[in-house]
């Protein structure tokens, strides 16, 4: 199974085996990245792979010097249940 995340100007995603993806919508601009949508096949939620995934975003988006605006929910919730991850919010 990949876990390789791959980023594009509008998207991140990441290969969970078979054929399954994680996505995100982002936009960056002004070094500051938008989260506007996250989504992990149904049939894999509540495995762990959503958390992972948008962690690795994160950690991607930390690496590169950027802040975040979580408007995506899930990625909010994320943020606010991972406190090491707070000082990423612009």
């Amino acid at each position: 199974m990949s876990q390789a995340l791959t980023r594009t100007p509008t998207r991140y995603e990441r290969d969970l085996g078979g054929g399954a993806m994680a996505f995100a919508r982002v936009r960056e601009e002004g070094g500051v990245v938008t989260v506007y949508h996250t989504e992990v096949p149904r049939d894999l939620q509540g495995q762990g792979h959503g958390a992972r995934f948008i962690a690795a975003v994160l950690d991607d988006i930390r690496a590169r010097g950027l802040k975040v605006v979580p408007r995506c929910p899930f990625a909010a919730a994320f943020i606010r249940n991972n406190p090491a991850y707070a000082d990423l919010v612009a």
